[in-house]
């Protein structure tokens, strides 16, 4: 694996163009044919990261921190990211990404209001437990308590870094992050750096179907996510806030420029395409929970599918499936398959 495309995408001044010209070629880039549609200088560049066995280096390291190396020449890279102008040639992922028509970005301010961290918390919480998952920054502040709602409830929730993965910043939420699935386009080492904050939030906004501003001013760089979202065609919602408050002034322009409002988990839920859960359906707990939330997020599914992922037995799950139908919460559809209901 000395010449592979991991090297080539680790060498300095490759992107995802040149990337695209050598494939079109080959899967087994050599100095020679970087050299021939390239050009010397970077074929050169090539032989240094062949010299330093930086693709080696990259998978031990890979290794030694449990994350997949997922380039942009694989069949398992992510087809969110490739509609981006810019994909990252290498995607680190430390845990799963979520589907991406189940996914909400929730950003915001840093120094967020306490009613802002509360209601952040509590939303991305009915959001979890709707079976939707939550991806944010990992920062201080609003994306915290994104991430933060969504453990609480069980869900799963996706940090993206504007750092190496083993470079976790801010440290305080360590602790955190290690709970939660993470993910970052650049190699190890890479320290945090306000210059590279804006390319992890297009990521956000290109993993999520659609994306929440809660908190934010002017300058935030919310906002570009928002932005970024925008671009992509996704769904961008904010919450209201005062006229007086410099953190409101980002989000009410955002409205006032077409944005949905958002005001609850519901609106959220609506922007997706899905129902809030009803009363009764958010008091289930146990092997009723993790099967409800199954039905969720896979939608239509046969017992088997709810098995493997609640990680329950056939038998189990068919004794819940019943208990749910009882309570109005599955319903039996043709083929054998179940449905969530209220």
């Amino acid at each position: 694996e000395a010449m592979d495309l991991l090297g080539l995408a680790l060498t300095t001044g490759i992107g995802p163009k040149r990337l695209k010209q050598i494939l079109e070629v080959s899967k087994e880039p050599t100095p020679e044919l970087v050299e021939n549609l390239l050009g010397p200088e970077l074929a050169a560049s090539y032989k240094n990261t062949l010299a330093g066995e930086l693709a080696r280096q990259e998978r031990e390291k890979a290794k030694a921190h449990g994350v997949r190396l997922v380039g942009l020449w694989e069949e398992s890279y992510p087809q969110a990211l490739k509609h981006l102008d810019s994909p990252p040639l290498v995607l680190y992922l430390k845990g799963e990404l979520p589907a991406q028509e189940r996914a909400v970005g929730i950003v915001g301010t840093r120094r967020a209001s306490a009613w802002a961290r509360a209601w952040t918390h509590r939303v991305a919480k009915e959001l979890a437990e709707a079976g939707v998952a939550v991806v944010s920054g990992l920062a201080r502040g609003i994306d915290t308590e994104a991430h933060q709602g969504a453990l609480e409830a069980g869900g799963l929730t996706l940090g993206v870094l504007g750092s190496g993965i083993d470079q976790l910043y801010p440290p305080e939420n360590k602790a955190l992050a290690e709970k939660m699935s993470l993910a970052s386009e650049f190699p190890f080492g890479t320290q945090p750096q306000a210059e590279l904050f804006p390319r992890r939030n297009r990521i956000i906004a290109a993993l999520s179907k659609a994306v929440l501003v809660v908190e934010a001013g002017v300058k935030s760089g919310a906002l570009i996510t928002a932005k970024f979202a925008l671009e992509l065609g996704r769904e961008v919602l904010a919450v209201p806030g005062r006229p007086t408050d410099a953190f409101s002034e980002g989000v009410n322009q955002l409205i006032r420029d077409g944005a949905q409002m958002a005001l609850s988990a519901a609106d959220v839920l609506y922007a997706l395409g899905m129902v809030a859960p009803s009363k009764e359906a958010r008091t289930l707990v146990g092997h009723e929970a993790l099967v409800y939330r199954a039905l969720l997020e896979l939608g239509e599914a046969l017992p088997d599918d709810l098995a493997e992922a609640s990680g329950l037995g056939p038998g189990e799950v068919l004794s819940v499936l019943s208990l749910l139908e009882i309570k109005g919460m599955a319903r039996a559809i043709p083929g054998g398959r179940y449905l969530a209901g209220a």
